[in-house]
């Protein structure tokens, strides 16, 4: 799973609790990608800068703004690895 993310982000805050709270829950790793820094910012900021924090589980997205546990639980139970 990754979270894409922004620094000084509160919505961003909101969901990395949420993303920890449920990979924790399922035993899934997780990473965070700040789409601000990086050989790929640009790119990255092209594809989620309105949108972040955005979540994503097999490069598919989950959801983005505001991050859905459940909806992310429900997902990763249906073997979203």
């Amino acid at each position: 799973m990754v979270l894409f993310s922004r620094v000084g982000c509160h919505l961003c805050d909101d969901a990395r609790e949420v993303v920890a709270r449920v990979c924790e829950a399922a035993g899934e790793r997780w990473c965070e990608i700040d789409i601000d820094s990086g050989p790929q910012s640009a790119s990255l900021q092209d594809r989620y800068s309105d949108y972040v924090p955005v979540v994503e589980v097999d490069g598919v997205q989950q959801g983005f703004w505001q991050v859905d546990g459940d909806r992310l639980a429900r997902r990763l139970a249906r073997g979203g690895r």
